[in-house]
């Protein structure tokens, strides 16, 4: 196939009269091994996401069950409120950092995330990231969808009843089966629409979750007696030696939840209408929602400690406490909508793109998306939410080491080594300025394998509470696994820069 490009890094090439992006004189691209129609840069005329856009688009993402869960598991873990807040509010204007960092490369070039990746990993290379990113989305889309099929069954339980104790397939009621893969096929076929269809879902479901989630407020504070008893839910760790090893472990999985998009960013940051809009929509809707969603979310586990005296950290659960049809009915769309919002936008679109990176010319973006359906089925994804311990500290931790090597490297290459300016042919063209060792640079390697190991070497679980051993797969490693993400970033920063500074910009 023959592809165009724009031929400079501006942040304004000039379209052709068609509204394609014009080909630098003399170069052609007739290599379906590293380009298709999804990989290619987005034309201007489709660059027309706003701050508004972006912002709702984290709103919607924000507000979902699992950043619920996360907020509430830290209630259930032993903080009070103002402990669980700080620790979500500080996680997420530390991640928003490298998102704004790496987003920058979408409004500039218009590119997804494989195709920057390929600047410092080389053009096979690249499918290195990308398939670490993809194999962890699969699973978040997974987790997601099990959450909403179960949201489904639960509530709907309610209203007719009968529904638990129908006849088991594979240890599960097969009603719950029937909500699984009805939620998974009416997300894919959303995605199937495209891009365009995304933002305008997010532009609606953003506001709504929002609604859903003070209606629940609500409804706990009146059972509760008002808000005077989910503010005095005292913490049992209190602020001393207790609190820090809790601590930090929660801050680097809350980190660890977004670093996936910190990663691929850029897949939407492409169809920005500029750095402005960018810039403005993810500060303006990333640790704002998220720490209102955090207060939300903490205030209802409180009320359901005070209601209930123990914290209900599903809010699927603490809904399906209520005998009103109409309140259950509400719940059951929020839950819908909610769930839906996150998992297409962070969890689907990223692997379509990193697929397709794989084989361009075999799998296009929505056959990348059925595959990551599939896949997310394939890894049990019940298995991962079964506690807090197992859901915070195993798998958001060991996520977000790797993640956070990646990104190191990524911002490394784009902001100190090449200082933003990118030869863009030379991302789609084998033999050339990003072709390093036959497509690959050993020492984007070298520097992810360094980074990768000194953040998960030494993960750990409490006793009989996740698959490590309690010191540590590498023992002398385990004081650094609290600090995962932070270890992953900054050593794979460091030394990639120095294994590069003799390489320049080339």
């Amino acid at each position: 196939m023959t592809a165009t490009v724009p031929p400079t890094p501006s942040d304004r090439p000039v379209p052709d009269p068609a509204g394609r992006v014009e080909l630098p004189p003399g170069v052609t691209l007739t290599d379906d091994r590293f380009v298709n129609d999804d990989l290619l840069p987005v034309p201007l005329a489709r660059r027309r996401w706003t701050t508004y856009n972006f912002a709702a688009l984290w709103v919607g993402m924000a507000h979902n069950i699992p950043s619920w869960l996360l907020a509430s598991g830290l209630v259930a873990l032993g903080m009070d409120w103002k402990q669980a807040v700080f620790t979500i509010a500080l996680a997420n204007v530390i991640v928003l950092a490298p998102m704004l960092l790496t987003g920058h490369a979408g409004p500039k070039y218009g590119i997804p995330f494989p195709v920057l990746a390929r600047a410092s990993f080389g053009l096979r290379g690249a499918n290195l990231p990308a398939m670490i990113r993809a194999g962890v989305a699969c699973a978040w889309f997974g987790i997601q969808t099990w959450i909403g099929g179960q949201g489904i069954f639960v509530l709907l339980d309610k209203v007719f009843g009968g529904w638990a104790g129908a006849s088991e397939v594979g240890g599960q009621p097969w009603t719950l089966w029937v909500c699984f893969v009805l939620f998974w096929a009416l997300e894919l076929a959303i995605i199937h629409r495209g891009m365009e269809a995304l933002r305008r879902f997010e532009n609606w479901a953003a506001p709504f979750v929002i609604v859903g989630a003070l209606v629940l407020l609500v409804w706990i504070a009146n059972k509760a007696g008002g808000l005077g008893p989910l503010l005095d839910q005292p913490s049992r760790l209190g602020w001393g030696a207790d609190f820090w090893p809790v601590f930090f472990p929660s801050l680097m999985g809350m980190i660890a939840f977004w670093s996936t998009l910190s990663l691929n960013i850029p897949d939407f940051t492409r169809f920005g209408a500029g750095q402005r809009a960018q810039v403005w929509g993810q500060t303006l809707g990333l640790p704002t929602t998220m720490t209102l969603f955090a207060l939300l979310s903490v205030f209802v586990t409180s009320g359901s400690q005070a209601v209930h005296g123990a914290p209900i950290w599903d809010p699927v659960a603490l809904a399906a406490e209520t005998d009103n049809v109409f309140g259950l009915l509400f719940a059951l769309v929020t839950v819908l909508v909610a769930t839906i919002s996150v998992n297409i936008a962070a969890n689907v679109v990223s692997p379509a793109y990193d697929l397709a990176n794989l084989a361009p010319r075999l799998i296009s973006f929505r056959t990348g998306a059925l595959i990551t359906g599939v896949v997310g089925v394939l890894i049990m994804p019940w298995k991962l939410t079964e506690t807090p311990e197992l859901y915070i500290f195993t798998w958001l931790g060991l996520v977000g080491g790797l993640l956070g090597t990646v990104a190191g490297i990524l911002i490394a290459d784009y902001w100190l080594v090449r200082r933003t300016a990118l030869d863009l042919p030379a991302l789609y063209t084998p033999g050339g300025r990003y072709w390093y060792t036959s497509g690959w640079n050993l020492r984007a390697v070298v520097a992810f394998l360094v980074g990768g190991v000194l953040a998960v070497g030494g993960s750990h679980s409490a006793p009989g509470k996740g698959p490590f051993p309690e010191d540590g797969l590498i023992p002398f490693l385990e004081p650094l696994a609290d600090y995962g993400w932070a270890v992953g970033l900054a050593a794979s920063l460091v030394v990639y820069v120095a294994l590069m500074a003799g390489r320049g910009r080339g």
